[in-house]
């Protein structure tokens, strides 16, 4: 799935029915990628991970392969994994239960990841953003070069 990738960070807003308007940028990337249906899971540092299908079914069996040592990630992932559309509107719908596991309240920051987003609560954001500022640059990238 190569030939795209999902940059830069947009602060939306969740409406009164957990839906999400997905910005133009996005949307034009989505519209690129031959299938616009997409799959929310759980992150473990506490937001959704958001996959166009086609990346979402490579990333799904990487985590089929995972050893039974790991069966309580796969089960966070997913399990928690809900394929949903684009409506006409260009807006997905969040379920509650993913609502609930992100602590999405109505403010929200959807982030481009390369292959996928990530959708955060705002206030959670900062305070994961800010411990992560806290902690030194990790070995990986210190002989990177900014």
């Amino acid at each position: 799935m190569a030939g795209f990738h999902f940059q830069g960070t947009s602060a939306l807003a969740l409406d009164a029915k957990g839906r999400l308007s997905v910005p133009a940028r996005q949307r034009d990337v989505l519209r690129a990628i031959p299938e616009d249906r997409l799959t929310l899971t759980r992150h473990p540092d506490g937001c959704l991970m958001v996959f166009p299908r086609t990346v979402w079914d490579a990333f799904r069996a990487r985590l089929e392969s995972l050893p039974l040592s790991a069966s309580g990630w796969k089960r966070l992932l997913l399990g928690s994994a809900m394929d949903v559309d684009l409506d006409s509107a260009s807006r997905v719908l969040i379920s509650p239960e993913l609502r609930a596991a992100a602590a999405l309240g109505r403010e929200v920051l959807l982030i481009g990841m390369g292959q996928h987003l990530e959708l955060w609560d705002v206030q959670r954001h900062s305070a994961a953003e800010a411990a992560l500022l806290q902690q030194p640059v990790p070995a990986l990238l210190q002989d990177f070069s900014f």
